[in-house]
């Protein structure tokens, strides 16, 4: 069994992280670490693990994780992951980082969108999560800066696309729309009930920090140097992300060949689904799930191509898309504990 420890356990990509390992077959839950919650019950806070989980959260100390856990998931907030990560490794655990810490191949890249980093060296020894790209780097990697949600929804459409020249790489707008959860657990004005219900609206519009996040991947994925308009939205909904990608076509390519370029890249990859009907996909059908849905549209009199995918933001947006690194990092099938039924409503 692997013994896996979670620090910031309680905020929600950490419960989440939780919910999953809990059903994982070759997983042992041994350490869940909050500042806020020590000494309580992970079950007071998240009653819904009642029976199912009933370790008591505990302050994060070296000694207490690293005699506990094989494989450590940070769920913290960017800057204090940074700060423990390099201990965690020098005692030989492999790490999962759920912040933008360790994202970046470029520290300048990074501490241009948020702060200094001081783990600069480790960046060279980490590999970008997202698995369905990098799987064979993740297997070996002793460190996983696990991507962002808004990241993950729309770089796995644009990928193979990009890779194979289909689409011009200097007209790339995203539209994103994410719900209240991607906004953390910690107390803000701006996702109160009552600021969000009923309500929809752009925020951080081009000044987001998972922009340069998306650039840099998408720079080394077409050989050139990238920028993309990226503006995200807030939707009153708990959990879920849609993002709409425009792109002009390099040429007039039929649906067929844009199929068959998403759908051989992704060949054998069980948790991305590409329609090629042109149905749009629905946020609803992967709640709960690792799945990314992705559909697409071409737009003949503009030479546009139109992209949709929605993820969870929680799991494949996050936590499943960390366990599943975890199962790549220890050899195991990428999908263990992850095959979640989405809700039929």
């Amino acid at each position: 069994m692997i013994r896996v420890g979670v620090a910031g356990a309680t905020g929600y990509a950490g419960a989440e992280l939780v919910r999953i390992l809990a059903g994982h077959p070759e997983v042992k839950v041994t350490v869940l670490t909050s500042r806020q919650y020590a000494g309580v019950p992970f079950h007071r806070i998240y009653p819904s693990m009642s029976g199912m989980i009933e370790h008591e959260c505990q302050l994060f100390e070296y000694d207490a994780v690293c005699d506990q856990a094989d494989f450590v998931f940070t769920a913290l907030p960017h800057k204090l992951p940074m700060e423990i990560v390099p201990e965690l490794v020098a005692r030989g655990k492999k790490v999962i980082d759920l912040s933008a810490d360790f994202r970046f191949a470029d520290p300048e890249k990074y501490e241009s969108a948020y702060t200094n980093h001081t783990a600069r060296d480790l960046l060279k020894r980490s590999v970008y999560g997202l698995s369905e790209v990098f799987s064979d780097q993740i297997r070996t990697a002793d460190i996983i800066g696990n991507p962002g949600c808004y990241p993950t929804s729309v770089l796995l459409p644009l990928i193979p696309l990009v890779r194979a020249g289909m689409i011009d790489p200097g007209s790339i707008i995203a539209d994103s729309k994410s719900g209240v959860s991607g906004a953390g657990r910690a107390l803000s004005l701006t996702s109160l009930y009552c600021e969000v219900n009923e309500s929809f609206k752009a925020y951080k519009v081009a000044g987001h920090r998972h922009k340069p996040e998306m650039e840099e991947v998408l720079t080394e994925m077409a050989g050139k140097p990238v920028n993309i308009t990226f503006v995200p939205h807030l939707l009153p909904m708990n959990r879920g992300m849609e993002s709409t990608i425009y792109a002009g076509l390099s040429k007039d390519f039929s649906d067929d060949a844009i199929y068959a370029c998403m759908s051989e890249y992704y060949a054998g990859r069980r948790f991305i689904r590409i329609s090629k009907t042109g149905t749009p996909p629905d946020t609803r059908n992967v709640r709960g799930t690792n799945c990314c849905d992705i559909g697409f549209v071409v737009d003949r009199e503009k030479g546009r191509l139109i992209l949709m995918s929605v993820i969870d933001n929680l799991v494949k947006g996050a936590a499943g898309q960390a366990v599943q690194n975890m199962n790549l990092m220890a050899g195991l099938d990428e999908t263990l504990g992850l095959n979640l039924i989405p809700f039929p409503v």
